[in-house]
């Protein structure tokens, strides 16, 4: 959500920037824009639009220099135009801001400013900050500070920042300050790049990848002060900080499209690899047993727990129902799923003895990171299952695991969400393998689920046939999503992925709830996907599938290899290996992704970027 990258150093900084933004488009955005320091004025081109329309509009129009910023838009405060878009000037073109996140109390800032004679141009929260830069560094001047000391905007930049309500991501270049950029972090991410004779900035790291090996993850509270040879870092409460330089490990070439279409088709395809590689390394065969570096929590402590509380937002949200189902039955212990949204602002009853885990894909998600945040207050051991090393839920929290999936770049999760529900089962295999769960239990586990990837790679043997069935489904605006027991998260799931990329109305329920008012929705136009490999409540599902098809539903089967009954019902029929029903969301996932693509593809949808939608989502 939102995307910023910045440079200063020697190299031309216009193209640079574009190409970091268009590193960062899978963020989600509806506008571009850039602004560059010519060393005695900062000239900005920004445009409403893709990337490739705003650099089109710098090439007929370059900027010479070697300092700028740059920045893609998502929408929060005003409507999607050439004016919102960042970059945005303060006062009479002396500060230029791009600013990630949601300022709060604009309103009120807005209306003292206009007060003093300053003029918006725009209607975004954004623009307070630029303008309150404006105004400060004015009273710094007042002061008798001087404007060829940098600790003249250093002070504006804390007077600003002490006024603010919300949340910022910021990088400020100044008119008269050429050789100079600061930036500032709360809440919205930023990384810096460290380089020779040169730094980066950007909202995470992806933009920075093949420019430099090292970074600094800025933390909440702290504002760097960025030259050509030197980065300072201050934190407002406790001064100078020496900035914890870390190695950056992600390879350029894991998110390049390749031969594939779209990255979320890439993904989809990637998915034997990178549960195997949530698997490496973390299966101890001699003990039947799944083993965590990271957890930092003693055998001792993990006997303890009497309680998780796995919290959430989307996608990883559905995981975690799949990962209550597993500590329930393989570890039994008491499970609550909490959308992180709601935890934030809930004050419920937990035990000392309560364990939270936040399940995120980027490490940055607004609301999952508040809900990790309070419940850490209140002295809970807070783990996280998270893709992004080096995030700001990844090191906030007291011990976590990545799920080491590699960049994601579709908007819409597909890899993050397999790898999320892989390590829930080793994780329900490791503590339940500490209590009650049996040596040959565990052993049985672990024969399963190492044939997983194989099993994922016999399920997107089905694209083709998929892709059929969109073609006939395509039209159709509403669907209905409908499992039981692991099968019901893995159909809300099926259900959200439909919702995102191809903006069809779709619901996913328990099978057996339909009869309780969702029923009235069936009809010829209402196609019904139904999740219903074999289990213990097979026959169940198949009644319900039967309540579909009496009244004229069309319904569209994922059902396990050779099962020819439900092929005697159901319209269409995708087939899966038959796998034990812990595991099913795994391989039913495959084609439920698959039959979303296919059907925005048909729709003419922008796949991997959807509308109104961001990966990482950093406000609230």
């Amino acid at each position: 959500m939102c995307g910023i990258v910045g440079y200063i150093g020697h190299r031309p900084a216009g193209p640079l920037l574009i190409k970091g933004l268009q590193k960062l488009e899978y963020r989600g955005y509806d506008s571009a824009g850039v602004a560059v320091h010519t060393g005695s004025d900062i000239q900005v081109r920004k445009k409403k639009g893709r990337v490739m329309e705003m650099a089109a509009l710098y090439k007929s129009s370059p900027i010479e220099g070697s300092v700028g910023i740059g920045h893609t838009r998502w929408a929060t405060h005003g409507e999607t135009n050439d004016q919102n878009s960042h970059p945005h000037v303060g006062g009479n073109g002396e500060v230029i801001i791009v600013h990630n996140g949601v300022i709060e109390n604009y309103a009120s800032l807005r209306s003292k400013l206009q007060a003093l004679g300053y003029v918006f141009r725009t209607t975004t929260d954004s623009e307070t900050i630029a303008h309150l830069l404006s105004h400060h560094l004015e009273e710094q001047i007042k002061l008798g500070e001087s404007l060829d000391d940098t600790n003249t905007y250093l002070k504006a930049v804390e007077n600003t920042l002490s006024k603010l309500k919300g949340t910022y991501g910021l990088v400020i270049l100044f008119r008269e300050l050429p050789d100079v950029m600061i930036a500032a972090r709360l809440g919205s991410p930023l990384v810096i790049g460290v380089g020779k004779g040169e730094h980066f900035i950007a909202s995470d790291a992806s933009p920075l990848i093949g420019y430099t090996e090292e970074v600094i993850y800025l933390s909440d509270h702290e504002v760097a002060v960025l030259t050509r040879d030197e980065v300072e870092v201050f934190h407002r409460d406790e001064g100078q900080q020496t900035p914890s330089i870390q190695t950056l490990d992600q390879v350029s070439e894991d998110a390049e499209l390749g031969d594939f279409e779209h990255y979320m088709l890439k993904e989809i395809f990637e998915q034997p690899q990178t549960l195997e590689n949530a698997m490496r390394g973390r299966i101890d065969e001699d003990e039947a047993t799944a083993k965590f570096g990271g957890l930092n929590l003693d055998p001792q402590q993990l006997r303890k727990i009497d309680r998780v509380v796995l919290t959430a937002c989307g996608t990883s949200w559905h995981s975690g129902l799949v990962g209550e189902y597993l500590l329930e039955e393989f570890a039994r212990i008491p499970t609550e799923v909490e959308y992180a949204s709601e935890l934030r602002y809930r004050n419920p009853p937990m035990s000392e003895n309560t364990m939270i885990f936040a399940i995120t894909q980027s490490g940055e998600t607004a609301d999952t990171l508040a809900a990790m945040r309070e419940c850490k207050r209140k002295g809970h051991p807070t783990l996280a299952i998270c893709n992004v090393v080096g995030s700001t839920i990844a090191r906030e929290a007291d011990g976590g695991i990545y799920l080491h999936a590699g960049p994601e770049v579709g908007v819409a999760s597909t890899k993050a969400f397999t790898s999320q529900v892989m390590v829930l089962i080793q994780l329900a295999l490791f503590l339940g393998r500490m209590r009650h769960l049996s040596y040959p239990a565990g052993r049985r586990i672990i024969d399963a689920i190492h044939q997983v990837p194989d099993q994922v790679r016999k399920c997107l043997e089905c694209n083709d046939l998929v892709k059929e069935i969109a073609q006939k489904y395509c039209n159709f605006n509403n669907f209905l999503y409908l499992g039981r027991l692991y099968n019901f998260p893995g159909a809300l799931e099926g259900a959200l992925k439909l919702k995102e990329i191809s903006y069809i109305h779709a619901e996913g329920y328990p099978a057996a709830e339909m009869k309780h008012g969702p029923i009235a929705l069936v009809d010829e136009e209402t196609p019904s996907v139904f999740v219903v490999p074999r289990g213990q409540i097979y026959p169940k599902v198949m009644s319900n599938l039967e309540e579909v098809k009496a009244r004229k539903g069309p319904v569209i089967a994922i059902a396990c290899e050779g099962d020819r009954k439900i092929a005697d019902i159901a319209d269409d029929v995708i087939y899966v290996p038959d796998v034990d029903d812990f595991l099913q969301p795994l391989v039913t996932a495959i084609p439920l992704q698959l039959l979303s693509y296919h059907i925005a593809v048909q729709r003419g949808c922008n796949v991997d970027r959807p509308r109104n939608l961001a990966k990482s989502v950093t406000v609230e």
